[in-house]
This record gives C-alpha cells, structure tokens and sequence, in this order.
C-alpha cells in the first residue's frame, strides 16, 4: 500500500491514474481515499471526468464526498446523473445535508424531488425551508437520538442500537416527555457505564444549554466556542426538541461570519461566492460603492486644507508632514477598531463595557502617542534640519492624534453595536476618513496655537 506525505501527493496520484486510464487501481485508491481529498480532487477536473470519477465511489462515499461539495459542483452532479440517482443519493443524505441540497437546487428540480418524497419527508423539508434564512432552523437537522425518562439503561441502549445508524451523532441522547419538551441529556459514555436496571431519570442532566430554531447563526456559533460542545440542542418557543446541530454544521459558519468581517474591513461588500470563482467585473462591482463613498468623503479633507491654507502659507514646512501625521492616525484607529471589533465578535466586551474599552485605548494611545511623538520630534528636528517649533508642531500632534485616533477606532464599532449596524463596517477605510479629517483639525490648531498666525 502506498504511503502519502500530503494530500497533494494523494491528489497527484489519483490524477495520473485516471489520465492513464487505469481504472481499477483508480477505484482501489478512492475507496481508501478521504472523502475532503476525494473533494480536492474533483475540484480539479472537468464536469465530464467528475461525473466519471463520482460514479466509481462506493455508495456510502459518494453519499459523504456530495455532502462537501460546493454547489455548482451539486448541480454538475444533478445535470449529469440521471434522476433516479439523484434522488436515491439525495435519500441517503443527512436531512441537514439533504435541505442545504434542494435550497441550491432550481426550484423545478425542487418540486419533483418533493413530489416523489414520502410525505413525512416533504413535510420536514418544507418546514426547514421556511426558517428564517442565517438562523439555528437552517442549520439543524432531526435526526438525533431522544429517550424517555422512564426508561432503563437496557432498554436505552436497545433504542440507540435501533436508531443509531439514522443520527447525526450517538455521544449525546436527548431526554425528552411524551410532548417532545426536552428535559434533559444523557451522554453514550455514561449509559454503558452504569447498571442495566438504572433509570435515565437518574442519569440525565437537567441543566440543558439550547438554541431557539430563530436564533441568529452567528449567536449559535459563539454557543458552540464558548461551551465546547460537538452538539446542541434546537428547540421551539414552547421548548419542545425539534433538532440538533453538530459542530461539523456550525465550522463553516464560523469561517463565513469571519470573512464577512474582514471583507467589510477592506471596504467591500460581503459576498458568499468563493473570490477565485468571481469575475473582475463582480469584483469591481462590489467595491465600487465603498471607493466612491471613500472618494467622495475624502473632500472633506481638502475642504479642511483649504480652511488652513494660510496657516500653511506662513510656513510652508508644515506641509511636508500631512501624510506622516494622518497616515499614523489612520493606522492607529485601524488597530483599535480591528481589535474592538473582534473582542465584540467573541464576546470578550459588550457595548454596555464602552466606557472601560475607551479608558483602556486613551491609556494606550497616550502610550504610543509619546514614543511616536518624541521620534517624530527628533526626525523633524535633526534628520529634517526643520526649525524647533515645527518639530514641537508634529511632535505635539502625533500625540494627540494618535490618542484621538485609538479613542475613535475603538468607540465607533461599539456605536454601530449600538444602531445596529455591523461593526465592521466601521473599520479601516471609514475610520480612516474621519481620523485624517480630524487630525488635520488638530495639527492646524496646534500650529496656529504655537506660530501665533
């Protein structure tokens, strides 16, 4: 059996077996093959070769390999096998995986899966369609192990042998009345442990953490990080069990909500598609708003020069010092509101902590403002051969501009909280507006304070 140093060399492998034609060994290899390396490999061939490739799979695998792809590959798949497969490789999908399926899915292609559904499936499916879209109800699936009560250790593991094969996961057993009001959990660990006689009554734990089905995904997701749990349960507004999602369900989400954020920081609009699978011109598209708007609020920048220009007139080595000044301020607040902003996201600090978080970045702008401000002093002063009281100038104005800029990096995302409003929106490109129009303000005044123009 060969050995595989990375997933690249098994890929490469799988390649020249196919390219050679040398199809047995090319199934042998698949069946002993991930199915995440099966998907990599798929991404690198035409349509017509990943049909070819999908359908040597064993059943089980090919069930797993459809589950993680993307989906256009999905829909490759579905104009290529014909609709009986579909549907029976639909069938042996997880039901979480089967609605995240037919929700890309043309709806034509939709309606004919559901109309050959049993009706207890299309009943499912259409309930978990009219969830509301990002929320815990997309995201969780019904397959889950639930026991009574009343039941005994023996008798639990009788039912979990009968419907384990149908659940997402075994580890966690769900306790719940005869109206579905979930009233507590068990783990697999503990069943087999204890005594065949014991009720899980005595077993389960009471103090259950959920999710209501209209929960935000991203709420979900911070569950998932600050509990450490593989599973959660989803319940209704009455309480009653309805789903779990797994923690294999949220990873993605956790990834999506994180790109979202650092698109918005670089000042473009979010976008679920994979950037190496858009064009230029979608690109283009959805950055063209934020550079206009950039464009267009930076005026008030040359509107502030304007203002000032007799300030600069009467010593024109002022100017040479604007870029220095506002770029150190922008950079500032950029490195306060990315951090506020991802101590938000975690949950670390909360709007309510605003007052604290301020105190904190004018603590640390203070901090940097004096190393910068004496640096910047002595460069002007000796390395510019700049008269003393300009060199005072950018000196004093890096220190304020800086605690300014901290003070405004960190407050801004927290407001948006607030309006409810994405903070991270409030990021780099807008912060950095604000903080140059305000630090020319500041430099100017200083300049007139000291220069007595």
């Amino acid at each position: 059996m060969s050995n595989y140093n990375s997933t690249e060399d098994r890929v490469k492998e799988l390649y020249h077996l196919l390219e050679n034609k040398e199809i047995n060994e090319l199934s042998e290899l698949l069946r002993r093959s991930n199915a995440a390396d099966i998907v990599e490999f798929l991404e690198e061939l035409t349509p017509e070769e990943a049909l070819v490739v999908f359908r040597l799979l064993k059943k089980e695998d090919a069930v797993e390999v459809f589950a993680k792809l993307d989906s256009d590959q999905k829909e490759n798949f579905q104009k290529g096998l014909n609709e009986n497969e579909f549907k029976e490789l639909l069938h042996e999908l997880n039901f979480d995986d089967k609605v995240d399926t037919l929700e890309e899915m043309p709806a034509a292609m939709v309606q004919r899966i559901l109309r050959s559904s049993d009706s207890d499936t299309r009943k499912l499916v259409n309930e978990y369609l009219k969830f509301p879209e990002y929320s815990a109800g997309t995201l969780m699936t019904p397959e889950f192990v639930e026991i009574k009560p009343y039941m005994t250790v023996k008798e639990a593991l009788a039912h979990i042998k009968k419907v384990g094969n149908d659940s997402e996961t075994v580890y966690t057993c769900y306790v719940t009345s005869p109206t579905k009001e979930l009233l507590g959990y068990v783990s697999l660990r503990l069943i087999v442990t204890s005594r065949p006689d014991t009720r899980i009554e005595e077993l389960m734990y009471e103090d259950v953490i959920t999710v209501y089905t209209t929960d935000d995904q991203e709420d979900v997701a911070h569950k998932f990080q600050k509990y450490g749990f593989t599973a959660l349960p989803v319940v209704d507004m009455t309480n009653r069990l309805v789903g779990i999602i797994t923690v294999d369900d949220i990873m993605w989400i956790i990834e999506q909500e994180a790109t979202e954020d650092f698109q918005r920081i670089a000042g473009t609009t979010p976008d679920e598609e994979d950037y190496s699978k858009r064009s230029p011109f979608s690109l283009a598209k959805n950055r063209i708003p934020w550079l206009m708007f950039l464009m267009i609020s930076a005026t008030f920048t040359s509107t502030i020069l304007r203002s000032y220009e007799y300030v600069v007139k009467a010593v024109i080595a002022l100017n040479m010092f604007v870029p220095m000044l506002t770029d150190s301020g922008g950079n500032a607040g950029s490195q306060a509101s990315t951090l506020v902003i991802r101590a938000m996201a975690t949950h670390d600090i909360e709007p309510s902590d605003w007052a604290k978080v301020v105190l904190k970045e004018i603590t640390v702008g203070l901090i940097c403002g004096l190393a910068l401000g004496i640096v910047a002093f002595l460069k002007c002063f000796f390395f510019d051969k700049v008269a003393l009281q300009v060199s005072l100038i950018v000196g004093l104005t890096i220190i304020f501009v800086v605690v300014m800029a901290k003070t405004v990096g960190a407050l801004l995302p927290i407001v948006a909280e607030k309006l409810g409003v994405d903070p991270a929106i409030m990021a780099s490109p807008l912060i950095s507006t604000i903080v140059d129009s305000l630090s020319l303000i500041i430099y100017f005044n200083i300049s007139k304070l000291i220069l007595g123009v």
